[in-house]
């Protein structure tokens, strides 16, 4: 864990060069008065570094030397000296720590150098050691101290410029920015293009679904399976979609070369009727030729021929016997008449087969009898996991350990096509249940295809577990991920972050921007109407949400440490902090003008920050009507959205930043369907807190919002999907599916016993055509009226802005120091507020000069600038 930085800091040694590089500009700082009279416009720095230039420019010229051909030193001693003699005459013996200069540098240098006449007997003449090399050494080691001094104290001058580029803003100028906020999201607003998902649940949940059947005599008792089954198959499927969905079904049945007819072809249609007569007209034969092998070449090469039409396309294949040659078999070549690849009649090889099945974006589940398919099916899977496909054999495969790490470590489609080989066994029962669940598993892939130009799926931050670095707060940079996309690579940190070390962050930004406050229950006692909760304000209205203007001084690793299609994620902290942060940025190469991140601007992060804050004010009330069930608590990162005022090439690119998430990070569900059953999160506290929380703000809101797309560390979710009825709201957000967002989510969601101790009454059966009215839960507790939600049982939030963690009213510390009473603190915040002090030197009109500390912890979490004046005078 990192140490605590020292309370009161004193800067390193200033030299001439170094005072030299501060900034001349006027800031309302500069204003400097003395016994009563103003000294002029420039700061005291400014003043001093004028005063160090003249006298280095004399020494300069004074102290050359002839006989090595080196320029003249401006020795450490002379240095000291220097900024001594100046700074008694400007202003006097004043101390600052943290990002001030500190007026008393020959303390600091005698501690790392020695006493004076340690320090003076190093600057000897430099003209006399021409011929001695120890001398000549003593120098050079001269040159190599002086020329670490000088970088520190560069980033000693950058922080001295960073603090006069954000100068303290008055109410009327806050006022002004918050006005011109308003307009660009006006602007953005009108700008944005006009998309309509109306119908978009429907296109991707209709399937194609071809039944690959190999019609030998051991395949009978599963050919009688899938004729008594396929209606409800079929009908399952349909359910499963809220009866929108079209489904088409076609059959090809297969056997060897001899046999005749060896293949047999029903293309797609829409009638159960025809199946079901196509499938009591195969035969399933007793000829099996004299080899164990079939012709599965062939009949892939049939399935090829049908008809595809919707999006959503599977073959099923149902087999117990393998392909010809011997790549794709553990046979001996007694057992195949043709082990030789290609050596077949047709002519026909695996890869080229395989290959037009990906071009033709052809989903492959293979239900799994015997083990004589397992090398099959390892090759089979090993041409659909080139392609970035979502890949996984059956346990029970042999080469199931050699496919390792090919699924996705938390079961989510990744956007590419399926390949699945799931156990049928040598029962027919859970053929109806396998079936059902591979089309599922397809149409979950085909819809994050069909969304890519909405931008609205993301995944976690990762490849396959394997892959997986447990750094997280990535969240939305993964936009669009799921499909390649070409762009310039990017390189990235690939050292673990070193926290405790703020020379690691080795660029520094002053931002200025927004947060929302997060303390959405501080409102509760301002005399709302009674019955009338912070949430149903928000609900109401964006403008209810208080959105104030926030400064901040901000280190961040130069190369980010991962990346997505829009934006690149890197580690951060501030100056007066030891908390840890994620800044994410948009990128800003020329090949993002395709995925419309050029259009990017302040007001779509601001638009992600105020949808975040919603959430976070469900997220207070889920908890407090779960009040004793702490395990099934979720929080929201708050999310706060700046745009860079540093004078050089960063200057007015937009970010935004996070509180970091170390550990391992989860999908619970997404925006468009998927929900997270993996068998090691059955039972676990925070995924059903996660489905659940999806649930009730679907019903909390009256069917007028729908949180989905949860993701993050154990109960800390970051980058949620808000889905609104209103097209309208959150119109500029890519993720936000309207109200077809709702019937994607209800299609996958199942209650478990949150959403039943909820009293949460709205179903996916509100949904299907022959449904159900839209019933809800009849009230909610009210604020105001003694119940244990606004009692001593009350969800606060942290009142650090940049932190807002969801508390107990009774685990928060209420601050009841003078300067900032009634705040809330964190237990992780509250230590850092006297951790971070700072010491001010107050010079008030016709007054004393006298210091004043300050914590710089408490102003940097509020985004304020640390006063220049001590609470006395500053009024």
């Amino acid at each position: 864990m990192a140490q605590p930085r020292k309370k009161d800091r004193m800067g390193p040694p200033l030299t001439t060069s170094s005072v030299s590089s501060v900034s001349t500009a006027p800031t309302p700082s500069s204003t400097l008065y003395r016994n009563g009279r103003q000294r002029g416009t420039l700061g005291a720095e400014a003043l001093l570094r004028s005063r160090l230039e003249h006298r280095s420019r004399t020494a300069c010229q004074s102290s050359t030397t002839s006989s090595l051909g080196v320029p003249g030193i401006h020795t450490p001693a002379e240095s000291v000296a220097t900024l001594r003699s100046s700074a008694s005459e400007t202003l006097g013996s004043r101390e600052v720590t943290g990002s001030t200069i500190c007026l008393n540098p020959l303390q600091e240098w005698k501690g790392s150098h020695g006493d004076r006449h340690e320090v003076a007997s190093r600057t000897t003449s430099v003209s006399s050691v021409g011929t001695s090399s120890c001398a000549h050494t003593r120098l050079l080691q001269q040159l190599r101290d002086l020329r670490e001094d000088n970088e520190r104290l560069r980033t000693q001058n950058n922080i001295l410029q960073r603090e006069a580029g954000r100068p303290a803003l008055t109410d009327e100028e806050e006022g002004r920015r918050l006005s011109q906020l308003t307009r660009e999201e006006r602007t953005a607003t009108a700008n944005a293009p006009r998309r309509s998902t109306a119908g978009l649940f429907k296109s991707v949940c209709s399937i194609d679904l071809l039944f690959l059947i190999d019609t030998t005599k051991s395949m009978r008792p599963y050919i009688e399976s899938a004729k008594s089954q396929v209606r409800s198959i079929l009908d399952d499927i349909n359910r499963f979609f809220l009866n929108q969905a079209e489904v088409r079904a076609a059959v090809v049945g297969y056997k060897d070369h001899e046999a005749v007819p060896k293949i047999e072809f029903l293309d797609f249609t829409r009638s159960v009727k025809k199946v079901r007569s196509f499938l009591n007209t195969l035969n399933a034969s007793a000829f099996a030729g004299d080899d164990f092998a079939e012709d599965v070449l062939g009949a892939l090469h049939q399935a090829l021929a049908a008809t595809w039409k919707h999006q959503t396309r599977v073959v099923l294949h149902i087999a117990d016997a393998p392909p010809h040659g011997r790549t794709l078999h553990d046979l001996s070549d007694k057992r195949d008449r043709y082990p030789n690849p290609g050596s077949e009649p047709h002519g026909l090889t695996y890869q080229p087969i395989l290959k037009r099945m990906l071009d033709t974006r052809i989903n492959y589940v293979l239900l799994r009898i015997k083990k004589s398919t397992d090398r099959m099916a390892l090759q089979f899977l090993k041409e659909y996991a080139r392609a970035g496909s979502d890949c996984m054999l059956s346990e029970k495969n042999r080469y199931y350990s050699e496919a390792g790490g090919t699924k996705n470590s938390d079961g989510r489609p990744n956007g590419g096509l399926v390949f699945r080989e799931a156990e049928l066994g040598l029962t027919f029962a859970a053929l109806q249940r396998l079936v059902v669940e591979a089309v599922t598993t397809s149409v979950m892939s085909s819809t994050v295809r069909s969304l890519t130009p909405f931008g609205s799926i993301k995944r976690a931050p990762g490849g396959t577990s394997s892959q997986r670095v447990n750094y997280s707060g990535l969240g939305s940079t993964q936009e669009n991920e799921e499909l390649p996309v070409r762009r310039p690579d990017v390189r990235l940190e690939k050292s673990s972050p070193q926290w405790g070390n703020l020379e690691w962050f080795d660029e520094c930004l002053v931002v200025e921007g927004f947060s929302i406050d997060a303390t959405v229950t501080a409102a509760l006692d301002d005399g709302f109407a009674l019955g009338t909760s912070m949430l149903d304000r928000m609900m109401e209205s964006d403008t209810n949400m208080t959105v104030s203007v926030f400064g901040l001084n901000l280190r961040k690793r130069r190369t980010p440490f991962a990346k997505g299609a829009l934006r690149l994620a890197s580690f951060a902290c501030t100056e007066y902090s030891r908390s840890r942060y994620v800044v994410k940025e948009f990128k800003t190469d020329g090949d993002n003008e395709d995925d419309g991140s050029h259009n990017r601007s302040l007001a779509h992060l601001v638009e992600d920050m105020r949808s975040q804050a919603l959430c976070k004010a469900f997220a207070v009330e889920f908890n407090s009507l779960l009040a004793d069930c702490p395990e099934h608590n979720i929080d929201f990162v708050v999310t706060s959205c700046f745009k860079c005022n540093d004078r050089r090439g960063s200057k007015g690119k937009c970010m935004s930043i996070e509180p970091f998430l170390a550990g391992k990070f989860v999908k619970y569900n997404g925006n468009a369907g998927y929900a997270n059953k993996e068998a090691n999160l059955a039972h676990d506290p925070s995924n059903q807190a996660a489905q659940a929380f999806s649930h009730f703000t679907f019903e909390r809101s009256r069917g007028r919002f729908l949180v989905c797309d949860l993701q993050g560390v154990g109960k800390t979710m970051t980058d949620p999907a808000v889905h609104t009825l209103d097209p309208y709201r959150f119109s500029l957000s890519q993720t936000n599916l309207g109200a077809e967002g709702f019937m994607f989510f209800f299609a996958y969601h199942e209650c478990n016993h949150l959403c039943r101790r909820l009293s949460l009454r709205s179903s996916a059966t509100m949904f299907m055509g022959d449904g159900e009215k839209m019933q809800f839960r009849d009230s909610w507790p009210s604020p105001g009226l003694g119940n244990r939600l606004y009692g001593d049982e009350a969800v606060v939030c942290c009142s650090n802005k940049l932190c807002g963690r969801i508390l107990k009213r009774f685990q928060a510390v209420t601050s009841k120091h003078p300067s900032f009473p009634g705040y809330r603190w964190c237990d992780e915040c509250l230590p850092q507020l006297g951790d971070f002090n700072v010491i001010r030197l107050c010079w008030p009109v016709g007054e004393q000069r006298h210091r004043f500390e300050v914590s710089g912890f408490f102003y940097e979490s509020q985004g304020k600038r640390i006063p220049l004046r001590c609470p006395k005078h500053d009024k």
